[in-house]
């Protein structure tokens, strides 16, 4: 046999993969088990409030507009002002994008 009667054999793509992902998950940091219960925590933290924070949005939107469903004058205007209020809060952000 010569040289040009070997076949060059070609690595299977599916080996190649988790070779190559075994190799990269052995060069990761992990977290001990402290670093992870905190991070954990913070996590559910951040989870609570935003669960919260969405939740009293929803109320307050609610309640417009039931009221301007109802046609009362009082919440028509609330809400032309937080509409307002929010697209010059959208405006402002967007400004400070751009600088």
């Amino acid at each position: 046999m010569t040289g040009q009667d070997k076949k060059v054999k070609k690595d299977n793509v599916i080996v190649r993969y988790f070779r190559e992902t075994r190799a990269e998950l052995r060069k990761v940091r992990w977290p001990t088990m402290e670093q992870g219960w905190s991070l954990t925590k913070i996590v559910l933290m951040v989870t609570v409030l935003m669960a919260i924070f969405l939740g009293g949005l929803d109320f307050v939107f609610g309640v417009l507009l039931r009221g301007v469903i109802a046609q009362d004058l009082l919440f028509i205007v609330l809400s032309v002002v937080v509409m307002l209020a929010l697209l010059g809060a959208a405006i402002l952000i967007g400004r400070g994008e751009e600088v």
